[in-house]
This record gives C-alpha cells, sequence and structure tokens, in this order.
C-alpha cells in the first residue's frame, strides 16, 4: 500500500508505450485504391455495367469467383443468372479479364492494399504478364 504511487505511474507508463503505435498510426490509414475502368472494351461500352452491381462486385467478387470457379468445373454449368436475370458465360478469362485487362492497374492495385494474395493466378494465364 505504501508503493500505490509508483505502481499507478508504472501502469500509465506501460500503457503509454503498449498503446504508442495506435495513438501515434492514429488517422494516418491509406486511402483506399480507386481501381481504373479506363481499357479500351469499357470506354466502348455503351451501358458499362459488370455481371453484378459495383456494390456487391466490390464485397464479395471472390466468394462468387468461387461459386463461379466450382459451378463451370465442378458441376460443368458454364452459365450464370445474374440478379438482374441475364445469363453470362462462366470464364475468368474471356467474360472478366476482357472488360478488366488492366491486371496491374485493377485487380493488383486493390488486393495489394488490404494484403491479399488470391490464387487465381496459379491456374489461369495472365495475358498481360510479359514472358520469362
Amino acid at each position: 500500500m505504501y508503493d500505490s504511487g509508483k505502481v499507478i505511474i508504472g501502469l500509465v507508463i506501460f500503457f503509454g508505450f503498449f498503446t504508442f503505435a495506435f495513438w501515434y498510426n492514429m488517422g494516418k490509414a491509406a486511402p483506399a485504391p480507386k481501381p481504373k475502368l479506363d481499357t479500351p472494351v469499357i470506354k466502348k461500352m455503351v451501358k458499362k455495367q459488370c455481371i453484378e452491381s459495383t456494390h456487391f462486385m466490390r464485397t464479395t467478387h471472390m466468394q462468387l469467383l468461387n461459386h463461379l470457379r466450382d459451378q463451370a468445373l465442378r458441376q460443368g454449368n458454364r452459365w450464370y443468372t445474374n440478379k438482374r436475370g441475364e445469363k453470362v458465360w462462366i470464364s475468368l478469362q474471356n467474360t472478366c479479364l476482357k472488360c478488366h485487362s488492366n491486371k496491374k492497374e485493377f485487380c493488383d492495385k486493390c488486393h495489394n492494399y488490404v494484403g491479399v494474395d488470391p490464387y487465381c493466378w496459379d491456374c489461369h494465364f495472365d495475358p498481360n504478364r510479359s514472358k520469362l
């Protein structure tokens, strides 16, 4: 009980050191990247719409890609009916990359920002990658 002042001061100093990184970096998060949608195919499109809404694609595109992969490769069904009732051919390279051909500016920008390494390119060929 005689050293309670020292204990409290020690706890305050410990708390300060422990939380320093949080306080120091508060408000300094990097801004979210804006993917570039200026590919030649998208510029020519009259109705600039992806297979689903922008919000849906931003939030759940990986779940959709996994679902489409399973549907096409495991079930043999190569057609997807979106929420607007349109039928879309399931193909990463011939459907998705037809419009989003700038992988470096479109895909990689966001994936690097959130620190994920998608495994799409383990099987698929990146058409813009230079050959070794």
